[in-house]
């Protein structure tokens, strides 16, 4: 049974669990951002993508990139015009209905975690649409508008995984690219999967029992 929370209590999880994994995704997203060299070149207003720049960690298996992801899960509106901005309202939209549910006390069980992840993961992309834009050398000349539509949210953690490249061969059996927001964000997707399996079992208990 859903139990409204208090805002002190949702305002303590925020401080203990959403606020330092917003501050790990900003700091390592940052650290890419200056150290790793731009994954395109601007040449008379159109894009030129040059060769990544890869630091491997684990040879063969885990690496680090800079990469500009534009639009949302396996590059999807990567690149278009419109992405940046529709889905810098979709996260907002999102980040105001995780708030109302989880005030409501909609997350329960093992979800109950999923609330202050998502947040951060939320959190932790939108904070990329709105700033990465404006730290783009080649559109420091470009209005407002210009430089926010060329929002993005910065991926890094590149993982190569055999069995991935019998299903996406194209993809050289790479993993689409990550970032601390993302796993924060399908740790809590699972989170909520759990918590559904655990109660569609009480459910089926329960009728056994009235049955």
């Amino acid at each position: 049974m859903s139990e409204t929370l208090s805002s002190a209590k949702i305002i303590r999880l925020l401080l203990v669990v959403s606020l330092p994994l917003l501050i790990l995704d900003q700091i390592s997203k940052w650290w890419v951002v200056f150290n790793f060299k731009l994954p395109f070149v601007l040449v008379e207003g159109e894009k030129f993508f040059v060769p990544e720049d890869t630091r491997p960690i684990i040879e063969g298996f885990f690496n680090l990139v800079r990469r500009h992801n534009q639009g949302v899960a396996f590059g999807i509106g990567n690149g278009t015009t419109w992405a940046p901005v529709v889905f810098l309202i979709v996260l907002v939209v999102a980040l105001g209905l995780i708030l109302f549910f989880w005030k409501r006390g909609s997350f329960t069980g093992p979800a109950r975690w999923s609330a202050p992840l998502l947040i951060a993961g939320v959190l932790g992309n939108l904070t990329d649409r709105l700033f990465q834009g404006f730290w783009l050398e080649p559109y420091q000349d470009a209005g407002f508008w210009g430089r926010i539509s060329q929002g993005y949210v910065v991926d890094f953690l590149d993982f190569k995984l055999p069995l991935y490249e019998k299903i996406m061969p194209s993809s050289g059996g790479h993993w689409p690219a990550f970032n601390v927001a993302d796993s924060c964000i399908t740790s809590a997707a699972v989170l909520l999967f759990l918590t559904a399996m655990l109660e569609g079992k009480k459910e089926m208990m329960a009728k056994k029992k009235q049955g």
